[in-house]
């Protein structure tokens, strides 16, 4: 079962188990349907949409309007609320509520009492027109006792660290902690440029993200302070139509999160320092950037997040083209397809 935020989710009844089919089998603690959905007999289950292979364990409660997908776990006093929608091979540890609006996609794992929540400014008895959709992506882990504030989605194969109040989207592959969440890392990103070495160092690490390199540029340094450059040739592979600055990047914030399909980027910290993650849509590297004297080349359909900035971090981006809107792929999920059919 697939589906996205920005579509209206249709989900055809084949393939579910009719919760009127049920019946009591040998086990009394446990009803089986006929095509394999089962449930505790202390389950309530109103919905008629339950995926074949899906276990619904004792006092957990699903409304008429819900769809659950297939081989989902779905444990302990677990609440589903009618407008919610379930992809397959779903976990849901004991003690979550999953409200209207959430949508959880296939292979997502939640665990124990994590809060969902879809209104901002809740008044007893005063309900909003439409309440906040919270989604979360395709192979996605949400840690035990994380609260989600209404509106966000966590990205593909994201990890929310347990006890994280997430107020904002969470980027593909990102690791977030703390209150308020914020970005730590990358699932399976190779961390290179670690420990920084000395401005006066040759060395480069290699990347394994396809095209993208990092390059020493020369720096100059005298009794009167330090010099860097670059020129178009030696260090930049293209003919520079644009720069912009990041800076003044709130503390834990992320910037970038996108693609470009035609456009080429070359990335220097000349203050402070950052940390960028490329990602090829097969392999990821993080790089750390704390010096004038290092910058990274972007190439073409790679996607790239800015995290973990100093509150001083002042990152340039020198680019091959003016700007162009429909140069930008802002979908994670749409770049990898993409991707897949280079």
């Amino acid at each position: 079962m697939h589906f996205h935020d920005d579509r209206a989710v249709d989900i055809a009844r084949s393939g579910y188990v009719d919760a009127a089919q049920l019946h009591v089998g040998t086990d009394d603690s446990v009803s089986r349907g006929t095509a394999g959905f089962f449930k505790h007999a202390n389950a309530l289950v109103e919905s008629e949409r339950i995926g074949a292979g899906t276990r619904i364990w004792a006092f957990a409660h699903v409304l008429p309007g819900a769809v659950v997908g297939k081989d989902c776990n779905i444990c302990d006093h677990v609440f589903i609320e009618n407008d919610v929608a379930v992809g397959d091979r779903v976990t849901i540890k004991c003690g979550v509520q999953l409200w209207d609006g959430v949508r959880l996609e296939d292979d997502v794992f939640v665990g124990p009492n994590v809060t969902f929540t879809n209104d901002s400014f809740p008044r007893s008895k005063q309900y909003p027109t439409e309440f906040k959709r919270t989604i979360v992506r395709h192979g996605a882990s949400i840690g035990g006792n994380a609260t989600l504030l209404p509106g966000v989605v966590v990205g593909e194969h994201a990890m929310v660290g347990a006890g994280a109040v997430v107020t904002t989207s969470v980027p593909a592959h990102a690791i977030v902690v703390g209150n308020p969440a914020r970005v730590s890392g990358f699932v399976d990103a190779a961390e290179t440029n670690e420990d920084e070495p000395s401005l006066d160092a040759t060395s480069v690490p290699d990347l394994s993200v396809h095209g993208a390199r990092v390059a020493r540029l020369p720096v100059i340094v005298d009794a009167r302070g330090a010099l860097s450059f670059a020129e178009v040739g030696p260090h930049l592979p293209f003919v520079v139509q644009r720069y912009f600055l990041l800076y003044g990047v709130k503390a834990g914030a992320g910037r970038g999160d996108h693609a470009h399909r035609e456009l080429q980027q070359f990335m220097v910290c000349v203050h402070g320092s950052c940390r960028l993650v490329l990602d090829d849509g097969a392999t990821r590297n993080s790089v750390a950037l704390d010096s004038p004297g290092l910058g990274v080349y972007v190439p073409p359909m790679t996607w790239v997040t800015l995290y973990r900035s100093s509150p001083d971090a002042v990152l340039m981006v020198l680019v091959s083209d003016r700007y162009k809107a429909e140069d930008y792929i802002r979908d994670y999920g749409e770049f990898r397809n993409l991707v897949a059919a280079l």
